[in-house]
């Protein structure tokens, strides 16, 4: 089975993030995608995430209803801060039968050579790559790498920052998130 792994702090999961998702479930070859709520990114400060379990759960309620969309919390059990090369590892090891590809927007393919053995990260996994509007270029060897795989995809420009900081501010954010993240947001009084 071919699985898309599309990375994430889900903090919280919103629409933009079933767009993305569902596009490449049902317009590439990959076959399931697992949104992989991260504990910690080495690029992002703990104290701004909600709990493992809150930001899995929302991740679990925006997921539910679509077959080909899952949540997994494989990074919970592995050292902090996670990367991604080892998660890759560990997975392969506990499903040597299923083949592992990333997913990840453009923006994040601007600075991948600064990732954590980059090389076998592209010599053993596909990489699909959504359209975001950002600055900077990208490496010419990763402009036409056989591995790559260029997605157009809807361009959605909304962030789970966004969504906080209107939540903080008092805006209506509703329509920017499933409607039962939104419930769980609501009632768990979240980024308020």
């Amino acid at each position: 089975m071919k699985i898309g792994l599309y990375f994430g702090t889900f903090n919280p999961i919103h629409v933009g993030h079933l767009i993305i998702a569902n596009h490449l479930a049902e317009h590439s070859s990959l076959d399931k995608i697992w949104f992989v709520v991260t504990p910690l990114s080495p690029f992002k400060k703990k104290n701004s995430l909600l709990d493992n379990r809150q930001r899995y759960e929302m991740v679990y309620r925006a997921t539910k209803d679509y077959i080909k969309l899952e949540p997994s919390d494989i990074e919970f059990n592995l050292p902090q801060p996670n990367y991604t090369i080892d998660t890759l590892t560990y997975l392969l090891e506990k499903h040597p039968k299923h083949k592992f590809s990333l997913i990840m927007g453009e923006d994040n393919l601007k600075s991948f050579h600064k990732w954590k053995n980059y090389e076998l990260i592209l010599e053993n996994h596909d990489i699909y790559v959504y359209p975001r509007i950002s600055e900077g270029t990208i490496e010419t060897r990763f402009n036409d790498h056989d591995k790559i795989i260029k997605i157009n995809a809807p361009i959605i420009e909304l962030s789970s920052t966004f969504i906080r900081t209107s939540i903080n501010d008092g805006k209506n954010v509703r329509p920017m998130l499933p409607e039962n993240v939104w419930e769980y947001i609501d009632e768990m009084n979240f980024f308020k």
